[in-house]
């Protein structure tokens, strides 16, 4: 794909607080209620036959604070307390698997945190081993996990292929050191390299780089020299986040010091900057914070129409049903959201008794499915069509939506979209802009504005 220019007047522009759309409706419309009864027979009807399935594993120990962190995480240097929290991973893995068809297969795990390698390298062999034993996977299937390098050995690579693993997630965030002190997280761009070799040794197919923009003492400058330096360990697939000050939803922010923060023009040049650098480098830009190398399976789905979006982003698995392991853990298996208990006591005692540890739930509406369809067409496609919305919902969709296409006016003058009689056709500029184009389906918005719920969406 060609390269971006970027226009930082619309940039500034559309810079407002929304969501991400890693599902819609997104967690805000959660509810803290849970029937257990209503929960079991919607999986019973769920699994009636073979389905593909998405496993995700919630790792949330870490060993020291990073204070920028959005994460639900424990922060302990305890390592032992890996080995009880595997004990009742796999009583919820049995609790599951008493509900999985026995002809399902699992296409895509994927373990997150927290920090995933806080566990020994025998205790990920014993926990990889022990999800193997209980579910039926696929050969092609993609297994991936998040990785911090402060901690990592040859080791636990060794381990992880050994149980399957093909992908990885490096977390590095930015590779100067007065950034990483001011963040609470020192990491010398040696780890980075040598865990990405590590990797690649280890036969890993893909490895991806995750950095963040507009954490204190970055500039520009310092922000083109962190895309410099990873570029030199070629990373097949990049996430480049916007830092999300939100120190009311997560105290830890507080200790990171608002006065070295860049400008709100600084961030959003060093995004502008990103875009270009990577795009001129080679890289296709998916949408949101995303890039991949021209071969990434990424890149096709994006080309080829088939890319997918959920709890853990883009994706190229569509229609699988997404079951979350382990605690603060969400699932989303087609009319049903489900949030796992953030509290460890509370999930510990839960699955002591054989019982879910579900605090949240969300049911959807024929509505919330229509416009989750809308929406991840537009996330995932840059486009919509109304005839295939039509179709499938047995509705006439320019009517059902007439006040929200009339509502993409300034959109469309902006040159972020086209649209036709047909549907909506998002222009390149307008990927850039994507959740803002996707806010206008969203019905909750509609009724409340975002306010201090979400970061912004540049």
């Amino acid at each position: 794909m060609s390269s971006i220019k970027v226009n930082m007047d619309l940039i500034r522009k559309y810079n407002i607080p929304g969501p991400r759309y890693t599902s819609y409706p997104t967690a805000v419309q959660f509810e803290e209620h849970f029937s257990p009864e209503e929960h079991l027979l919607y999986l019973e009807q769920r699994n009636s036959t073979p389905r593909e399935i998405s496993l995700y594993v919630h790792v949330p120990f870490c060993f020291s604070l990073c204070w920028y962190c959005g994460c639900t995480k424990i922060i302990t240097r305890d390592a032992s307390r890996g080995t009880l929290y595997i004990d009742y991973l796999e009583k919820e893995m049995d609790l599951l698997k008493s509900r999985i068809h026995p002809e399902s297969k699992v296409v895509q795990l994927h373990f997150g945190g927290g920090t995933p390698t806080f566990l020994k390298p025998d205790e990920l062999r014993r926990l990889g081993e022990a999800i193997h034993s209980r579910f039926t996977f696929d050969e092609q299937a993609e297994i991936s996990i998040e990785i911090d390098p402060r901690r990592l050995t040859k080791e636990h690579i060794t381990a992880l292929r050994e149980v399957g693993f093909n992908r990885a997630s490096i977390g590095v965030q930015d590779t100067n050191s007065e950034v990483q002190q001011a963040i609470h997280r020192i990491q010398p761009f040696e780890m980075n390299r040598d865990a990405t070799e590590w990797l690649r040794e280890a036969g890993f197919q893909s490895v991806n780089f995750d950095l963040i923009y507009g954490l204190p003492r970055q500039t520009l400058e310092t922000f083109v020299k962190t895309l410099s330096d990873i570029s030199k360990l070629n990373p097949d697939r990049l996430a480049v986040y916007s830092y999300a000050h939100v120190p009311w939803i997560k105290p830890s922010q507080k200790l990171l010091n608002e006065d070295e923060f860049p400008s709100t023009d600084e961030k959003l040049n060093m995004l502008k900057t990103a875009i270009e650098f990577l795009t001129n480098s080679g890289y296709t830009y998916i949408g949101m914070d995303h890039f991949s190398v021209a071969d990434d399976e990424l890149t096709h789905a994006l080309e080829n129409g088939t890319l997918q979006r959920n709890f853990q982003g883009y994706s190229t698995h569509g229609g699988t049903d997404l079951y979350a392991l382990g605690m603060s853990g969400i699932s989303q298996v087609d009319g049903l959201y489900y949030q796992n208990t953030k509290n460890m006591d509370h999930y510990y005692g839960s699955l002591d008794e054989q019982k879910w540890a579900v605090e949240k739930t969300c049911w959807l509406s024929k509505d919330d499915k229509i416009r989750r369809d809308v929406i991840m067409q537009i996330m995932c496609k840059s486009k919509l069509s109304y005839q295939q919305i039509s179709q499938k919902w047995d509705i006439d969709a320019a009517t059902y939506f007439a006040p929200e296409i009339q509502a993409l006016d300034a959109l469309e003058q902006d040159e972020l979209l086209k649209r036709s009689d047909g549907g909506i056709q998002i222009t390149g500029q307008g990927r850039l802009f994507i959740r803002n184009i996707a806010m206008q389906f969203d019905r909750y918005l509609q009724e409340k504005r975002a306010g201090k719920t979400f970061s912004k969406t540049i």
